[in-house]
């Protein structure tokens, strides 16, 4: 009967281990959903950012409409691949709504022009507040699903890796700085 109390204690403790890092398991995923949604919050800020910019860079320069046609729409839901062909074509619109106010002096020193400038300049360490929290919440997810013994469960139960949100090949090399 002894032996008994302890085979069901030992399955006991094991399906309590078994069920606690399952749940652990959910809890890192649903983080990763919840940072790539902050990363979907943060681009919409953004994209709301940079249209009222061009509203108010419109009533300068109505014939530079080939970089007002460059804003892309932003949906809920997007891949982290469509999330980063998202930012690098808002990358390529916000420098050349830069380049454009360099152009036209009365713009540049417009008030809401500045102050919106301010704004998207918010908008973009948001985003990269996101982005490393994402990274870190994929790190976190990844490793779990690396080490013994969650590793076990999370084979059993299908999970794959997650994608870490990468920068684009042009920011990753050097600056060449010319004077």
């Amino acid at each position: 009967m002894t032996a008994l109390y302890i085979i069901l204690g030992i399955v006991a403790v094991a399906a309590i281990c078994v069920i606690s890092i399952s749940n652990g398991l959910i809890r890192k995923h649903n983080k990763i959903d919840e940072a790539r949604s902050g990363i979907e919050v943060a681009l919409t800020k953004r994209y709301d950012m940079l249209t009222k910019l061009l509203d108010v860079a419109k009533a300068y320069a109505k014939h530079e409409k080939d970089i007002f046609s460059q804003v892309i729409s932003l949906r809920s839901g997007m891949s982290l691949q469509e999330m980063e062909q998202a930012d690098s074509s808002m990358n390529r619109v916000s420098q050349g709504l830069m380049a454009m106010a360099e152009a036209y002096p009365e713009l540049h020193s417009d008030t809401n022009f500045r102050e919106l400038q301010i704004g998207i300049r918010d908008a973009e360490d948001q985003l990269q507040a996101a982005r490393r929290l994402y990274n870190s919440n994929v790190t976190s997810y990844n490793t779990a699903l690396q080490v013994f013994p969650s590793n076990l469960i999370a084979n059993m139960r299908g999970l794959t890796k997650e994608e870490l949100y990468q920068a684009e090949e042009a920011k990753k090399q050097d600056v060449k700085m010319q004077f």
